[in-house]
């Protein structure tokens, strides 16, 4: 993907600033958060909340299912992309304009942010304020919007954070480890600034992208929790499908990521609970009571060492396994994504997936597709005839999905659609499945786990 004109327009602006500067001006907006936060023996814990959800800090409930659906169909692509490792093309002007250091390489799309993210807060800076941020287990590095915003920054909840209001801020020159490690992180080379400032770019595959200056400053979760030099983007031009958040923590398994940061005191592992449209979630970092889980290995993979792949064994409809070869399965990567809205499967798999659940919906009638979704029926369906679906994984690991985990309602439910779709180059499973199983991570142990009930 060639770097688009405002990308390269910010780029150039930024090499040439002395820093990051403050500005007292008005804030965006002047909200204040109650942030609860709860620390105990097993770790620190966080309220998620779905990104539609109308109680929401960053509630995106009034943008239509039909955008979001588009969307996510972009955050595949871009995920497929990545993973294919397909070389993007160099825009040839770009070595022209820039003053100091180039960048030699393309920008590379990374998973598109998408409509799909649930979002928690966290505190940065010293003394330290609270947050709205993007939950995103396919990225890495850690970003948040920055006065004095040199290019643009989104409109978001809450006040932009001031680099000069914190007495903990500071930014990482180009020399510095973290800013040589930006590549694999963001995939997308640094640049350097005219003053030696660190410059990072976050693309993603839907053309959203964060710019702006490598940075550490103090991270906290209340007063308990407080992890000093936390490396992190700030952004100075932010645009695109970032809904009304600050900005985003990255889940991934890069070392710049939040997990790798903060496992050396909390544990390399986290748990999330990705709550519905009507409840609340939670998000754990650190140590987790393995009771009640039923575990899957993480696989190893040489497409990309920071996501989280699995291998899916077979999907079950009405208790019986679908017809297809079990070689199927494993013909794509299989990958765990938070951000992903409806689950991807093999061509195939979901071919066999579809004909079992029409064939169990006996009564209902089947319509044209809408959008990515080409398995709907004619009205509302009752949750008691909804026949039952189960993914279970390699080790015998299985969510028995629960029917809203299974299909979704549209067009004011005028529609009832499955909630997968096929896919030729990755499997994803995606966030309307796993809402309300609790899901650990345990990367140090190598295994993801899932227990039904976590959150309702």
């Amino acid at each position: 993907m060639e770097m688009g004109l405002p990308l390269f327009y910010a780029l150039s602006l930024l090499l040439n600033l002395v820093s990051v500067t403050g500005d007292d001006s008005t804030p965006l907006c002047s909200s204040q958060f109650n942030t609860k936060y709860k620390p105990d023996s097993s770790g620190l814990h966080l309220t998620l909340h779905h990104p539609r959800n109308p109680h929401s800090p960053a509630s995106i409930s009034d943008v239509p299912i039909s955008t979001i659906l588009s969307h996510d169909e972009a955050r595949v692509k871009s995920l497929a992309h990545r993973l294919s490792k397909i070389p993007s093309s160099r825009p040839t002007s770009l070595d022209h304009h820039l003053h100091m250091k180039s960048v030699s390489d393309p920008l590379t799309p990374g998973g598109s942010v998408g409509l799909g993210n649930y979002v928690t807060q966290v505190g940065i800076g010293t003394p330290a304020a609270s947050y709205v941020m993007v939950v995103d287990t396919g990225s890495s590095l850690s970003w948040m919007q920055c006065r004095p915003c040199a290019v643009s920054c989104h409109a978001q909840v809450g006040t932009v954070f001031n680099p000069k209001s914190s007495t903990s801020y500071h930014s990482i020159p180009c020399s510095a480890n973290d800013c040589t490690s930006l590549r694999s992180a963001t995939l997308n080379p640094s640049a350097c600034s005219s003053s030696n400032v660190c410059i990072y770019q976050a693309s993603y595959g839907d053309s959203s992208f964060s710019l702006g200056y490598l940075s550490k400053d103090t991270l906290s979760f209340g007063s308990n929790f407080t992890f000093p030099n936390f490396t992190y983007g700030c952004g100075q031009d932010n645009e695109g499908l970032f809904g009304k958040s600050a900005g985003l923590i990255g889940l991934a398994r890069n070392k710049l990521s939040l997990l790798s940061q903060v496992a050396p005191k909390l544990g390399y592992a986290f748990t999330y609970c990705l709550p519905t449209t009507k409840s609340t979630g939670s998000l754990s970092m650190g140590s987790y009571n393995p009771a009640g889980f039923s575990y899957t290995p993480l696989v190893s993979s040489s497409l990309d060492d920071a996501l989280y792949f699995l291998k899916l064994a077979y999907i079950s409809v009405a208790g019986k396994p679908i017809a297809v070869p079990a070689s199927s399965y494993g013909s794509i990567p299989t990958i765990m994504d938070s951000g992903t809205v409806i689950t991807r499967l093999q061509s195939d798999v979901y071919t066999a997936l579809s004909k079992a659940f029409v064939a169990a919906m006996k009564g209902h009638k089947k319509v044209i597709a809408y959008s990515i979704l080409d398995t709907c029926f004619e009205g509302k369906v009752a949750s008691s005839t909804v026949p039952a679906v189960a993914l279970v994984f390699d080790g015998g690991a299985t969510m028995k999905l629960r029917p809203e985990n299974i299909i979704i309602s549209l067009n004011s439910g005028k529609l009832t659609c499955l909630a997968f779709a096929p896919a030729t180059r990755v499997s994803i499973i995606g966030n309307t499945q796993q809402q309300t199983f609790k899901v650990v991570y345990d990367v140090a142990q190598k295994k993801i786990g899932f227990a039904p009930g976590g959150c309702r």
